[in-house]
């Protein structure tokens, strides 16, 4: 069975830099599956920050990275990891990793794919 925990949030002040992680269980290699970062906070729906499909980064146009998110897999540990800097209050969210995520209204209650449970960020001015 997939199994996905993420970490690595927590309060970070404005400006600095954060990396979340998140591990993956019952793969044998996270290029043979599409695994995602979402983030979901704000008043905001399941937003989804990149996606890795084949080991290759397809991030979503509707996301406006504005240079300061990178995604990076590490194929030998099966964890993606994902490095925000220069963080605004408006990054505050609860982050979460998915295997065949998707596309959903609500990360909360998704109706396909492996997910974690989610890691809070807040980031304070």
């Amino acid at each position: 069975e997939i199994q996905v925990v993420e970490s690595g949030g927590g309060s970070v002040q404005a400006g600095r830099s954060l990396r979340l992680s998140c591990v993956v269980s019952g793969l044998s290699r996270l290029e043979d599956v599409s695994i995602a970062w979402y983030r979901q906070g704000g008043g905001n729906g399941c937003t989804m920050i990149t996606e890795f499909s084949s080991g290759r980064p397809t991030p979503p146009v509707s996301f406006n990275h504005e240079g300061r998110f990178t995604a990076s897999l590490d194929s030998a540990k099966n964890v993606m990891y994902l490095r925000i800097t220069s963080m605004k209050p408006s990054d505050t969210a609860v982050y979460y990793c998915a295997v065949y995520g998707g596309w959903h209204d609500d990360c909360t209650s998704p109706t396909n794919g492996y997910w974690g449970n989610g890691n809070a960020v807040t980031v304070t001015s």
